[in-house]
């Protein structure tokens, strides 16, 4: 593939729907490669970075961490039934995790929901969320230390 180098941080960043704070971000951390630069020291990116900052893009989108992104966009190049194995454990277990999430979210709706419903019937005297917050379990379940 002939390099392409010619498109500039402002440039890239709109056209991938990030920021630029992120381009220099993935830029450090190495999911984008360091790009060309000009003799005044303006970053030159190649069409190639803009799939790859797309690709993060969508990935973290779904949730992905940059781990599993970096992980997916390196599966990305393999043609084989192995790394297409592996993105579907990763999609397998990424899965489970988003799943957890919303059962937790579903139990702070719960939470959050009983609370407002005691404001509109007047059940408690005081202030029904601080009385909730103050209580030793939560009345519904009782949350992962991580899900707030």
């Amino acid at each position: 593939m002939a390099r392409n180098a010619g498109i500039q941080i402002g440039e890239l960043a709109r056209r991938s729907g990030c920021n630029v704070e992120t381009v220099r971000y993935y830029e450090r951390i190495g999911l984008l490669p360091t790009p060309a630069r000009t003799a005044g020291g303006y970053r030159l990116y190649e069409t190639a970075d803009l799939r790859r900052l797309m690709f993060a893009r969508r990935a973290r989108e779904l949730g992905f961490t940059l781990e599993e992104a970096r992980t997916l966009m390196a599966l990305s190049t393999h043609n084989v039934r192995s790394a297409c194995a592996e993105v579907r454990q990763l999609a397998a277990d990424h899965l489970a995790v988003v799943r957890a999430k919303i059962a937790d979210l579903q139990t702070i709706e719960g939470v959050l929901a009983d609370a407002v419903l005691r404001y509109d019937v007047d059940e408690l005297p005081g202030c029904p969320l601080i009385k909730t917050l103050s209580e030793e379990v939560l009345p519904t379940t009782e949350l992962p230390a991580d899900a707030g």
